[in-house]
């Protein structure tokens, strides 16, 4: 029996490890497609991550997950998207000499259009509907009012971020529980989840059971009068991504979360207190456990955390092997998109490493 219709997920998403080497109109490639958003990360120094996306031009200007800084033009670091990958100029950012660095990429529609649903914010948006995600921009106007964003399914996870001045970045997970949906995390910071009913209004983003949409109020930080804003929104899919939440048992032998997949990529962050955000994927290590991780809160370079803050990645979902306070010790909320699913169409299982 099948557990998904994506056999092949790097169609959607793929990791790129790679060394840098300071040249000029560098093109690389393996992706497997045109990415819509990426983000690098140079594992070897402590440096700011760099994201971009389809929406706000492609190339050029770069946002960091870990400020709460304006987008930053730099004509040296993205110079294309290309069919297979993306080429980078000589920016250390991207690109350093003998620095090694991580690039985690999705796929949307490969352009943009404009959504003007009556009742609807407008904005730009490209969207992947059958991977279940979707990029767009939009312009804030501090009233009540709601994004369309264009997905055939309620959203699961959306990150949003002014970009044309100072904003923190607004997470909203439907598994990070709260009155009404309305409670929240901040991506660039070590915070717990807090609570709010101006940010995402007094409903929870895309509850009305019509349109996938999120939901802002009139004195939301993600809806400032005529402020620039870029949101990156996730609905899951069956054998590719999903998006949940666990309790932590304070033990070496840690809690097992099952996903219907292989994970290929994994962000965790503990919901009940604050703590770091913790990313792994399966190309900068190819062995469990997965002990080099990265933090899109920080600019740190990578970290091998063996004892401390390791999981597995099995054929299923993954598993804790720590019982520290950043991965096992409270409530945590987790996004995870998969390398293979359980099993596919053509009904071949995936195997454990």
């Amino acid at each position: 029996m099948a557990y998904t219709t994506i056999n092949k997920s790097t169609e959607h998403f793929n990791t790129l490890a790679y060394a840098g080497n300071d040249g000029t109109n560098r093109s690389i490639t393996g992706v497997g497609f045109k990415p819509d958003f990426t983000w690098f990360k140079d594992r070897s120094n402590a440096f700011n991550h760099y994201l971009f996306d389809v929406t706000r031009d492609g190339k050029t200007y770069y946002i960091s997950s870990n400020t709460s800084g304006s987008e930053t033009a730099d004509t040296t670091s993205l110079k294309s998207m290309d069919s297979d990958g993306f080429t980078v100029g000589a920016s250390a950012g991207v690109n350093g000499n003998n620095n090694n660095y991580a690039s985690w990429n999705w796929k949307a529609s490969g352009s943009t259009t404009n959504d003007t649903t009556s009742g609807y914010l407008p904005n730009t948006q490209s969207v992947n509907d059958t991977a279940g995600f979707t990029v767009l921009k939009y312009t804030g106007n501090a009233t009540n009012t709601a994004t369309n964003c264009g997905l055939s399914t309620p959203l699961d996870v959306s990150i949003t971020k002014r970009y044309d001045g100072t904003g923190d970045w607004f997470l909203w997970h439907r598994y990070n529980t709260g009155t009404t949906g309305r409670n929240y995390l901040v991506l660039n910071s070590t915070g717990a989840s807090q609570n709010s009913a101006t940010i995402f209004q007094n409903v929870a983003p895309s509850m009305d059971g019509s349109i996938s949409a999120q939901f802002m109020g009139a004195s939301s930080p993600i809806n400032i009068s005529g402020a620039a804003y870029i949101s990156y929104g996730f609905s899951s899919r069956k054998g590719y991504s999903k998006f949940g939440s666990y309790v932590g048992n304070n033990n070496a032998d840690g809690v097992f979360i099952y996903t219907g997949f292989k994970p290929a990529f994994v962000i965790i962050k503990r919901s009940s207190a604050g703590e770091n955000w913790s990313l792994y994927d399966n190309r900068r290590s190819g062995y469990n456990p997965q002990s080099l991780m990265l933090r899109p809160n920080t600019s740190d370079a990578e970290g091998s955390y063996a004892t401390s803050d390791s999981i597995d990645f099995v054929s299923n979902g993954f598993k804790i092997r720590t019982s520290g306070t950043a991965l096992n010790d409270g409530t945590y909320i987790y996004m995870a998109f998969a390398e293979a699913p359980l099993v596919g169409t053509n009904n071949v299982p995936a195997t454990a490493r």
